[in-house]
């Protein structure tokens, strides 16, 4: 052989390069590659980094690298890594109820985990001090989301009004229908009623009947009007505001067809 054998990247080199390239997060079998070593040897590499805190792993083969900016959380936060993980499982998916409310500025209490809409289930991901949480949405191909911008690319979040949809419709990821309530009523401002009635179209009905009268509850009916007759259009049930509460001793809200079986307490901003 002529000249001097080929001297293979170290781990910790194979890392710096990604970063210096602006790439912070890697796959098993891509760095066994680079790397020019067994499966086995490439794993220990892997563990031996990561034991070092200068890398982690949110899920099974899939590795961020940490800058310093970030070891306090011993991860990336998760809307830096989220995207890239989805695009490497094929799955469709965004930001949603109180992660995606942050975004559009109503942060009212900070979540202690990040909420991410999925068309499966999937296992809640613990990665130093980030927690996933995984949310089914059906017809999520068809909510309403865009992009915002992060330190590593972009994520998708749903808009403000698949947002506060959402945050009826899975009230109990939200802390209940009061802290629901609060958070719809920071995010009003945000909402549009023409793509609020467009948004109710990837919703179940119910939904749509409780958020309207959420929002006439905490003074926007201003934003109701298309989701109203949205409603009237399509509702052919009186339903209950509290799904798990009976509706005895309620009182019907015909503006919304509901049956109204629970106080809302919306905290004062």
């Amino acid at each position: 052989m002529k000249g001097e054998e080929r001297q293979h990247l170290t781990v910790r080199e194979y890392v710096a390069d990604l970063s210096a390239r602006g790439r912070y997060h890697f796959i098993s079998a891509d760095a066994q590659a680079a790397l020019g070593v067994s499966p086995a040897a490439a794993k220990l590499a892997i563990n031996r980094l990561s034991k070092q805190k200068v890398i982690a792993s949110p899920a099974r083969g899939f590795y961020v690298i940490v800058p310093p900016e970030y070891q306090a959380l011993r991860c990336l936060p998760a809307d830096q890594f989220i995207p890239d993980l989805m695009k490497r499982l094929g799955l469709s998916y965004y930001a949603g109820l109180l992660s995606a409310a942050q975004y559009h500025g109503a942060a009212h209490h900070r979540p202690q985990e990040f909420q991410v809409c999925l068309p499966v289930n999937r296992r809640p991901i613990q990665c130093g001090a980030v927690r996933v949480v995984f949310i089914v949405r059906k017809q999520i191909a068809e909510v309403s989301v865009q992009p915002f911008n992060t330190p590593r690319g972009t994520i998708l979040v749903s808009t403000p009004e698949a947002t506060a949809l959402d945050l009826v419709g899975y009230a109990h990821h939200a802390g209940g229908l009061d802290n629901a309530a609060t958070v719809i009523s920071e995010l009003a401002e945000n909402i549009d009623p023409e793509k609020l009635a467009v948004a109710a179209r990837a919703a179940p009905l119910p939904w749509a009947q409780r958020l309207g009268y959420i929002l006439d509850l905490v003074g926007s009916s201003d934003k109701t009007a298309a989701l109203k007759a949205y409603v009237h259009q399509h509702s052919k049930h009186t339903v209950t505001l509290l799904p798990s509460e009976s509706r005895k001793h309620s009182r019907p809200n015909r503006d919304w067809k509901l049956y109204i079986n629970a106080e809302i307490d919306v905290e004062s901003l």
